[in-house]
């Protein structure tokens, strides 16, 4: 049995993993106190396959002791992991104030920004817990279910999900960001008029990457990095390794080095992805 244990500062998402798992059949229970998490997974054993329970401030003790105890009672063919969700102070300070909810702490007459850190501390145990940790704050809706559901398919099927994600530095790293390789240095063809109004995905730029040595031994050696390494990741048993390709802006070079890696390596790793994190925020 696959058991999935959901936690987090309030506001970061856990609700929203929690019906993702859910989605993908996992039977799921919210705000589970800590000592009935023996109880209910005995009571389903032999229902359910996979179960996920969320564990935030509002029913974990300070003392970290009574969920490492209700840990020890599972049953030894039980496989507990912890999926602790954050985001920044600001963003969740500016998801409370958007949905104008009261924080689980924000008693006494605390002040918002004092709960939150508050709770980090009551908290930060268990995500020292953690198995994997995701970071909402830069992520919609959709892209915190995506990075759920492709961790937990990629556990589930034994195989490392392998994404190429391009993005712009100007921008900020991808939080989700494994490895990162810098094209920078490589010719920028936005400094090309007639190709500026282009992306990666366009034949003119791509095109123009092509015929560009430094842009040809770039992605030769990223690709001959990634091979070599990838099935020492696979053997460390992980589920999900991100490689990002970036940019100044995240338009051209970096978009067209990850959708030309994705090809050549989909051959040899047929579970690869593929991301462009500016050009997707554009479509949002």
């Amino acid at each position: 049995m696959q058991l999935i244990i959901v936690s987090g500062r309030s506001g970061s998402g856990k609700t929203i993993a929690l019906r993702a798992l859910e989605d993908l059949g996992f039977y799921c229970v919210d705000n589970l106190p800590v000592a009935l998490l023996p109880t209910l997974v005995h009571t389903v054993t032999g229902r359910f396959e996979n179960i996920a329970i969320s564990i935030d401030v509002r029913n974990l003790e300070a003392d970290i002791k009574d969920l490492n105890e209700s840990l020890d009672f599972l049953p030894n063919e039980v496989k507990a992991e912890v999926l602790f969700i954050d985001a920044s102070d600001e963003v969740l300070i500016r998801r409370y104030g958007e949905t104008r909810r009261m924080h689980p702490l924000s008693h006494n007459q605390a002040t918002l920004a004092d709960a939150i850190a508050t709770e980090g501390k009551i908290i930060e145990p268990l995500a020292a817990m953690a198995t994997w940790r995701l970071d909402s704050s830069d992520m919609s809706v959709h892209e915190l279910i995506e990075q759920v559901n492709e961790r937990v398919l990629g556990r589930t099927q034994n195989q490392l999900i392998l994404v190429l994600m391009s993005f712009g530095f100007k921008h900020g790293l991808p939080t989700t960001a494994d490895t990162v390789f810098d094209a920078r240095i490589l010719p920028n063809p936005h400094w090309e008029p007639e190709l500026r109004p282009f992306t990666g995905l366009d034949a003119p730029v791509q095109h123009y990457l092509s015929q560009q040595p430094l842009v040809t031994k770039f992605i030769h050696q990223t690709e001959t990095f990634i091979s070599t390494w990838l099935p020492y990741f696979q053997r460390s048993n992980r589920s999900y390794l991100t490689v990002a390709i970036g940019c100044t802006g995240g338009q051209h070079r970096s978009v067209y080095i990850a959708e030309t890696l994705a090809a050549m390596l989909k051959d040899q790793h047929p579970n690869t992805r593929v991301k462009h994190r500016e050009l997707d925020r554009k479509k949002a």
